[in-house]
């Protein structure tokens, strides 16, 4: 499965894509999970399997939707509250039940 994190600059989401892929790898779950910033964003949008946003980065949500949802990619922002404190184990969980629903 990818999943792919947007924010705004690609930093503070490559510190939480670190703890989602130590969450992943606990739990045998074969995931590749990229950070990318919402100027790069366009690289990996028609790989991904679910897409996620960073709070920072919600003013790209309704275009992020317009392109990924006619492919059938659930996109979301992630929780403020999740998001600051890095809980990658949520952030994964997220992500999970967002495949699900594709």
């Amino acid at each position: 499965m990818k999943i792919v994190l947007i924010c705004f600059a690609g930093m503070s989401t490559s510190m939480l894509v670190n703890r989602m892929k130590k969450a992943a790898a606990n739990r045998n779950i074969n995931a590749d999970i990229v950070a990318l910033s919402t100027s790069d964003m366009y690289e990996e949008l028609d790989n991904a399997d679910v897409i996620l946003l960073g709070p920072q980065a919600r003013y790209v949500l309704d275009e992020v939707r317009e392109i990924a949802t006619p492919k059938g990619i659930p996109v979301e922002v992630i929780n403020s509250q999740i998001y600051g404190t890095m809980n990658g184990e949520a952030v994964l969980d997220m992500a999970l039940e967002l495949a699900k629903i594709k």
